[in-house]
């Protein structure tokens, strides 16, 4: 992209005009994978805490692996 288009593009998206298709896909797609990194990492700490930090917000162990267990793509 050039740098005669930024200005123009921002104060596009400053008067609040959609993206062009192409733009607004990619954020869609950037949003829904950086949920699913999201939801892996938290996961995967779950899978990782101590029994007194589990009770500490209000898991037990079982509700912990059952979550640590679910894909990533699950909500």
């Amino acid at each position: 992209m050039s740098h005669a288009q930024t200005p123009a593009l921002i104060a596009a998206l400053s008067r609040g005009q959609r993206l062009p298709m192409v733009a607004e896909l990619a954020v869609a797609f950037a949003v829904v994978v950086t949920k699913w990194d999201t939801r892996r990492r938290t996961r995967k700490s779950l899978s990782h805490l101590d029994p007194h930090l589990l009770q500490d917000i209000g898991l037990s162990s079982h509700d912990a692996r059952t979550e640590a267990e679910r894909p990533f793509w699950k909500a």
